[in-house]
Parts: structure tokens; C-alpha cells; sequence
């Protein structure tokens, strides 16, 4: 197994890069074997909506293969990053660039709303992933590996009516990743899931990561789900990374151990104390 040297947070468990305890201990943490992800430079990024200036230069490196997760109130800009990532908005200012040629199915969303065409059969919904590969002789086998994947290879003939909250994300996880995306960018996807299928969905978007090796970004409000899948966390404030995060913790993570929660509480104090500021 390969392994990336990582240096620890201190001991209050949040940071900013700049502010490392200056003889933080050394750790390793396993990484994909394999990492088809690309990387990912932003400088200077701004996007406004009209008067509103949501992003206001935004710098930012993300490695090749690397779960990142984006946390922050309401308003802040994770999602509006996110979409600008992903090219669903156009940029103001600044620039946002991969370390390779960027083909459409390189880079894949998957929403809160899991967005499945209601006429169309589950394995025909996956296939939607392969955009103009649909019509290729090795499409159906494609569609039915990603079910697979995602558990889902006896639903291929269902109605997408007839499937589980947590079968239609699951629908929708497997056509992100038909296509083999390089960047796979998630929009608070797990958001309207019960608990325990929310911790299942977690497990799996864990798994698929370290199979597959894509490069991952995750928006959600849920601190602790971010602490428990991301490698690293980045807070947003105003438009801008008020703090970036790194989370060492060994995979596969132990969900309530005390250094997650840790974590997690120094994430919240921080977001709570932002409030109180506001």
C-alpha cells in the first residue's frame, strides 16, 4: 500500500496551514494504491451574482486522488466553488486548472437530489453517465459493473418509483461513476438520508474513493461527515478558506472515537464562534 506523509494537527485539533505546532509529529496515512485523479490549482477566484461577491479570491491546491471536503454556513460559497469546480458556472475572476487535458466525462457531480428520469429503467438511468459513449457496444456491461459497485446488479430492471431513498442515491452514485471520472464533486448528496442509510452511503462513498483513486470534493453541512471521510477540511467564511484542515485519522475511521470528535468539535466551535461574529 502506498503511503503520503501527512503532519499532524495540534493538539486543538483545528488549523490553518500557517499555524502548525512548529514540532508536529509525523504520520502516514494510507492512500488508493492506484490514483487516476487529476489535481487541481486555484488562484484568485471571485463570483459574484449580481452585487453579491460570493467567492472573493479563493487560492487553493488539491493533489491528485485527494478526498477534500468543504464545510461552512449557509451563504458562504462552498457550493458555489464547488460548481465553478465542476464548470457548471462561469468565473469572474481568476483561474481554476487541472494537470492534464480535461475531457466532458473527466469530471462528474453527483447532486443532494438524486435526479434519476422516472421513464426510464435503472440500468438505462446509469448509462445517462456515459454521454455520448451511450451508444457503445460496451455500454450495458459498463452501466451493469458501475450497479455493481454501488451494490444495486439485482435492481437493473426497476423503476426508479419503486427504489428506496438511499437506492435512487445510490442510482445516481453508480451513473457519476460509469464514465470513470478523474473529479468527482459532491453537492451535499447524502443530505436528505435517514441515519443509518447517511452512514452506509458514507461507508460506500469511502470505498468507491479508494478503488477508484478519483479525486474527490466533497460540500456538506455535516461536520462529522466530513471529519470522517475527507483527508482534509476546508472551511469557508465570507468567500474565502478561513481554514484548512488536515485529518490524519488511520482509515477505515472509527465513527465517535475521540480524536474524530475532537475534530469535529473544534470545526463547530469555530463555525459557531463565526456566527457570533456575525
Amino acid at each position: 500500500m502506498q503511503t503520503a506523509l501527512r503532519t499532524s494537527l495540534p493538539e486543538t485539533g483545528l488549523a490553518s496551514r500557517a499555524n502548525f505546532a512548529p514540532h508536529a509529529r509525523v504520520v502516514r496515512e494510507e492512500r488508493p494504491v492506484h490514483t487516476s485523479g487529476l489535481p487541481l490549482s486555484i488562484r484568485g477566484l471571485r463570483k459574484s451574482f449580481g452585487d453579491n461577491e460570493v467567492l472573493r479570491g479563493i487560492d487553493l491546491h488539491i493533489p491528485a486522488g485527494q478526498f477534500v471536503a468543504i464545510v461552512g454556513k449557509s451563504g458562504c460559497g462552498k457550493s458555489t466553488l464547488l460548481r465553478l469546480i465542476a464548470g457548471l458556472e462561469k468565473v469572474d475572476a481568476g483561474s481554476i486548472s487541472f494537470g492534464d487535458q480535461v475531457q466532458p466525462e473527466d469530471i462528474r457531480v453527483m447532486f443532494q437530489e438524486p435526479r434519476l428520469l422516472p421513464w426510464a429503467r435503472v440500468l438505462a438511468n446509469v448509462k445517462v453517465g456515459l454521454g455520448r459513449d451511450r451508444a457503445s457496444g460496451d455500454a450495458q456491461s459498463r452501466a451493469e459493473k458501475a450497479l455493481s459497485e454501488v451494490g444495486l446488479a439485482d435492481k437493473r430492471g426497476q423503476w426508479p418509483s419503486v427504489l428506496s431513498g438511499g437506492q435512487k442515491q445510490r442510482v445516481a452514485l453508480a451513473r457519476a461513476l460509469v464514465s470513470r471520472p478523474r473529479v468527482l464533486a459532491f453537492d451535499e448528496p447524502l443530505g436528505a438520508l435517514d441515519a443509518l442509510t447517511r452512514i452506509s452511503m458514507q461507508r460506500l462513498l469511502e470505498r468507491v474513493w479508494r478503488d477508484q483513486g478519483f479525486t474527490a470534493i466533497l460540500v456538506t453541512h455535516d461536520v462529522s461527515e466530513a471529519v470522517a471521510l475527507a483527508d482534509r477540511v476546508l472551511v469557508i467564511e465570507e468567500g474565502r478558506i478561513a481554514h484548512d484542515v488536515l485529518v490524519n485519522a488511520a482509515r477505515p475511521r472509527e465513527r465517535g472515537s475521540v480524536e474524530l470528535a475532537g475534530l469535529e468539535g473544534s470545526i463547530l466551535s469555530h463555525l459557531l464562534s463565526a456566527d457570533d461574529r456575525t
